[in-house]
């Protein structure tokens, strides 16, 4: 096996135990494979180890490389591209037209103007709302850092994903966090905590059906949000190594 396909099988395993650790089933888990600045023979790599969920946070690295996967193995190759990144609002319609799932919503403009094109061209994107529990400034997100005791948060969050659900073209899958980056697992582990709770009452506060899907954990946390419910991980050192730069 080549390094790429033996790092994938050892992140796949670590999902594998951590999930059964929590007592939860490992297909519940999407591992989206980070390509970003990687080129698109790794894309191809990695799609041949056996990825089918790919996730890209700069706009137009997406317009570029999925045409260019889809001109090697056609548009019905069962890849699913996830926009991870802060989408600037010029950058919006780049989203609408390329990516299959948003992970990063986190104003009330990008989704007017996503909802816009999406009506256009007659395509709908899934999406998650970016909410920032750990009150880290260079984060993005809707501000959750005391949402279990502000009402002024907590009317917020509910505003926000009630009018998100509503847009033509948009659906409202669930909520993403980011932890930081240099903190005790612990609280690492909280922040994953409390973005989950805030996830199983804004479904409670909006009557929905089924539960919102949680997007969190990156290579250096992953096992901590699976322990605490994530449904979406988003993996790129852990498999690729490195990150390459233009």
């Amino acid at each position: 096996m080549s390094t790429l396909e033996t790092r994938y099988h050892a992140v796949l395993q670590s999902i594998q135990q951590t999930a059964q650790q929590a007592k939860r089933n490992p297909d519940d888990i999407t591992l989206v494979a980070v390509t970003k600045t990687w080129p698109v023979e790794t894309i191809l790599e990695a799609y041949a180890a056996g990825m089918r969920h790919f996730g890209e946070n700069r706009a137009e690295e997406l317009e570029e490389k999925r045409p260019l996967v889809e001109a090697e193995l056609g548009a019905d190759s069962g890849i699913v591209w996830h926009f991870i990144g802060t989408l600037q609002s010029r950058k919006t319609s780049l989203v609408a037209d390329f990516a299959d799932t948003f992970h990063a919503l986190d104003r009330l403009k990008i989704a007017n103007r996503l909802s816009k094109r999406l009506e256009e061209n007659g395509r709908r994107l899934p999406t998650f709302l970016e909410i920032n529990v750990s009150g880290e400034i260079s984060k993005s997100g809707v501000n959750a850092t005391d949402w279990e005791n502000s009402a002024t948060q907590r009317q917020e969050i509910r505003t926000f994903g009630e009018t998100v659900a509503r847009l033509p073209g948009l659906s409202l899958q669930g909520v993403m966090t980011m932890a930081p980056w240099e903190a005790e697992p612990d609280f690492i582990r909280t922040v994953f905590k409390r973005t989950r709770r805030l996830a199983e009452w804004l479904q409670e506060e909006m009557g929905l059906e089924r539960p919102l899907a949680l997007s969190m954990g990156m290579t250096n946390d992953y096992q901590l949000a699976i322990a605490e419910g994530a449904t979406h991980v988003r993996i790129g050192r852990a498999i690729f190594g490195e990150r390459q730069t233009h």
